[in-house]
């Protein structure tokens, strides 16, 4: 699936980077190449749970966006979504410090991430995202941010309670956020905060 040719590349992309949530198995696990393909191709069939549209208003009005990057793997997925989004606007945080198998400076580089946008680690090796844990850079781009995209399960955890003005990307895998959020477990997700 090439985005720049889908009817609604925005879309498409958000799909893509759930579908890279999606494959997330933790820092021991492989994921084969057929698992991947089936993984992607079922994420255009799945339904899309949230808000896409107030993600694509909120996203054209900011003038400062943050998109927190949750997994070293997926981070490539991320990309896809990040080429669809003003760039000019757009700060990537990375972990601060290797956890688990989260996205590091390494990995958005290894990705080309920082050709495209300007990136940041959070200075904080806490899986999901704790503001009090982070540097000071990055608490001030995190208050100054217009609109904050927050990708994977972990930040959501993290991050749900957090008044900003916030969209929370993911794949719902486990009961209690699927309880939390009242969708079923394995339901791709683009979710405001509050909801």
């Amino acid at each position: 699936m090439k985005v720049g040719v889908s009817q609604d590349p925005l879309t498409s992309a958000v799909r893509l980077a759930i579908a890279g949530n999606a494959i997330d198995l933790g820092p021991e696990n492989a994921v084969a190449l057929e698992d991947l393909r089936q993984t992607i191709f079922q994420t255009f069939s799945e339904p899309l749970y949230g808000n896409l549209e107030g993600f694509r208003r909120s996203v054209a009005a900011a003038g400062c966006i943050l998109y927190l990057a949750d997994n070293a793997g997926e981070i490539v997925f991320d990309r896809l979504l990040i080429e669809r989004l003003p760039m000019e606007r757009i700060t990537l945080a990375v972990r601060g410090h290797p956890v688990i198998n989260d996205a590091t400076m390494a990995d958005a580089e290894a990705a080309g991430l920082h050709r495209l946008v300007t990136v940041i680690d959070n200075g904080s090796d806490a899986p999901g995202t704790m503001p009090d844990d982070c540097s000071t850079e990055f608490r001030e781009v995190f208050e100054k941010a217009d609109i904050i995209i927050a990708k994977g399960q972990g930040n959501y955890e993290t991050l749900s309670d957090v008044p900003e003005k916030m969209f929370f990307l993911l794949k719902v895998k486990c009961p209690v956020i699927a309880s939390r959020v009242a969708l079923n477990t394995g339901a791709h997700a683009i979710l405001p905060s509050g909801f």
